[in-house]
This record gives structure tokens, C-alpha cells and sequence, in this order.
């Protein structure tokens, strides 16, 4: 899919390349980046990532002046510590173009020969695994240590077990399936998809992911969603109105044992007493307890997704540089504990 059509015209805030890396039988897409002068989104490039996203988010501590500024001014200062380790040239293991690329499970010598083979045919490019996390990638997570992976933390994201739900389900996830079933739109499955659906699909993101909240998240056509859809790494759902046209609507992505909602979006000029974002939340979290699969419900909107069982826990971005210059090695190594050591307690300190 990638190669067959311009990544420019799947996600239009995006630039990279596509290729692939076979690993003892299973095909990992790779994305290739190299550093560029404008903003790059932010599933391809570190310093959007880590700096132009960071000084995005300062927006929760407008509250408190000082520590606003405190915040912002750290952030700056880390800015020529980011360049120094050079991730923005970097080949991304396992890179569906998604906001949560979830990771299959991989063995110590699995990637110990992702790291061989990279380094071998992209030298220059540090090799990267996004989307890890303790608790569903705890095995990949330690075998990727093992093979000289470092972990970087990236955000803190919110985790819902479908595995093994409560004897009771949590009173908001009650109350989101008694709207699913009085709520006066109409509910669209997967297969009544039109080409139609797939544009006001993209638009219904771009309002609530692009005008609502930021321009640095990956800007999905209707060529992507159409893409991945019909070539079945998507499964679409929505809600439409009495005219036929959808509403709100998500895009569900996932391995064996975790559900992506990787697209969401809903109508946001319509009252918010209609319930969309909960309507749409509420399928994927049904979904996941049907398939007995964790639900990765992404980062942000922390009090709401806490309220449906979800529990927050810190994901890493794993990070391969044996085979980099010794200044990027050490640039790295000091990003880590920088992260560790400040990152995380802030992200947990003031929920974000």
C-alpha cells in the first residue's frame, strides 16, 4: 500500500519513505527519515515529538504562570540535546503511519537481527520500535534490552484490560452502553462503508485531531482510511444522522492481543449532550471485551478514559545507536535519563 501510493497523499503532513524488513517470516514495514527543515509529523520525527508537541501541551499549565514558563524553558533547553542524538534520521521497525503502532511480540533474536540488518543497510539512521509499553510488550520489551535496545520514554497513554473485565463494569462504561442504545442516531457497521463515508470519515478526524486539538497530529486523507480499510487493516465504525451521513466515526487497528483506535472523530459544531466521543469510545471498548484484547486507548482526555476502567502507564519509543557515532550515543543516553528522571514525573504529577 505504501508503495503504491505517495505517502503525501495518505497523511498530508508527512514526510518519508516505506520499505520493509522480513524477520524469521514476518514482514515489518520500516519507515526511512531523515532530518528536514520544516515540522515533520510527529510518528516520524523526534523533534515534533519531543519538542514542538511538549510546547503544545503546555497549554495545561496556563493555570499557573510560573510553572508554565518553567515547563516551556526546560523544553527549549532540551532542544539541542534532541538534535545532538540525531533521531530525526531514523528507520522505524513496525510503522503503520499510526498515532499507537501496536508491536508484535519479538524475540531476543528476532531483534537482535532487526538491529543487524538495519544498521547494515541504513548506518546513518538510528533504528527505532514506538508504541511499547510494561504491560502488553513486557517479553519484546526486555528481548529488545537484551539485543541493546534503550528505552525512551515517550507519553503516558491509558490501558483497558478486555482480558479480564470486573464481575461490574465501571458505571461510565453502563452509562455509554445505555446511550449506544438510545441515542437517536443510527449506528453504522464496517461493511456499509461508501466512498462517500471514507471523505466525511476524514473530515470528522481533521475536526476533532487537526482543528481541535493540533496540527502536529498525522493529517489522515480519505485515501488512507479508504487504503487501510479495504485492504482490511482497518475495521470502521459510526454513528450517522437521519439523512444518511455519518456523525462520528472510528477506525480500529490491532494485533492479536491489542485494539487501536487510531482513528476518531465526530461532528464537533453538534451539542455535546449528543454524546459522539462516548459513543465512538464505547464501540471500541465493547469491541475489546468481545475479543478479550487490551484496549490502547491512547494518550489524553486522562479523567474520562480513568472513569471506564482504563489505567494510565508510560510508553516507550525503544532506540538502537551501538552502530552510531559516539557523540549521538551519548546525546541518546543522556535523553533517556533526562526522561526518566524528569520526564515522568511530571507527566504523572500533573496527569498528562
Amino acid at each position: 500500500m505504501f508503495n503504491a501510493v505517495p505517502i503525501g497523499e495518505l497523511i498530508a503532513n508527512l514526510e518519508t519513505e516505506i520499505t520493509k524488513i522480513t524477520v524469521n517470516g514476518t514482514d515489518f514495514p520500516v519507515s526511512i527519515n531523515r532530518p528536514t527543515k520544516d515540522a515533520n509529523c510527529y510518528i516520524c520525527c523526534p523533534r515534533t515529538a519531543y519538542i514542538d508537541y511538549a510546547i503544545d501541551e503546555t497549554r495545561n499549565f496556563v493555570q499557573s504562570p510560573i510553572l508554565f514558563r518553567l515547563v516551556k524553558i526546560l523544553i527549549h533547553c532540551c532542544r539541542p540535546l534532541l538534535l545532538a542524538t540525531g533521531l530525526d534520521r531514523q528507520a522505524q521497525i513496525n510503522n503503520w503511519l499510526l498515532s499507537t503502532n501496536p508491536v508484535p511480540f519479538i524475540d531476543e533474536m528476532s531483534a537482535r537481527n532487526i538491529a543487524k540488518q538495519v544498521s547494515t543497510t541504513h548506518p546513518g539512521h538510528a533504528i527505532v520500535v514506538r508504541s511499547l509499553n510494561k504491560q502488553t510488550d513486557f517479553e519484546t520489551i526486555k528481548n529488545l534490552r537484551e539485543a541493546g535496545f534503550r528505552l525512551l520514554p515517550a507519553r503516558r497513554i491509558y490501558l483497558f484490560d478486555g482480558r479480564q473485565p470486573p464481575p461490574k463494569l465501571p458505571q461510565n462504561v453502563r452509562y455509554d452502553r445505555a446511550l449506544r442504545r438510545q441515542t437517536r442516531y443510527l449506528f453504522a457497521p464496517d461493511d456499509s462503508f461508501t466512498e462517500a463515508d471514507y471523505h466525511r470519515a476524514a473530515d470528522l478526524y481533521k475536526m476533532l485531531y487537526i482543528d481541535k486539538y493540533t496540527p502536529l497530529n498525522p493529517d489522515y486523507s480519505p485515501c488512507y482510511i479508504r487504503e487501510m480499510h479495504q485492504r482490511g487493516l482497518f475495521k470502521l465504525a459510526g454513528y450517522r444522522d437521519d439523512a444518511g451521513q455519518l456523525v462520528a466515526v472510528a477506525g480500529f487497528f490491532s494485533n492479536v492481543q491489542t485494539l487501536t483506535q487510531p482513528i476518531v472523530g465526530y461532528d464537533t459544531s453538534l451539542p455535546r449532550k449528543d454524546g459522539l466521543y462516548r459513543l465512538v469510545m464505547a464501540v471500541g471498548q465493547s469491541l475489546a471485551l468481545d475479543n478479550k484484547q487490551f484496549f490502547n486507548m491512547s494518550a489524553g482526555a486522562g479523567s474520562f478514559k480513568r472513569l471506564r476502567g482504563a489505567k494510565p502507564i508510560i510508553e516507550y519509543t525503544a532506540v538502537y545507536e551501538k552502530h552510531l557515532p559516539r557523540k549521538q550515543r551519548c546525546a541518546i543516553r543522556i535523553m533517556e535519563w533526562i526522561l526518566s528522571r524528569i520526564g515522568i514525573p511530571l507527566l504523572e504529577r500533573f496527569d498528562l
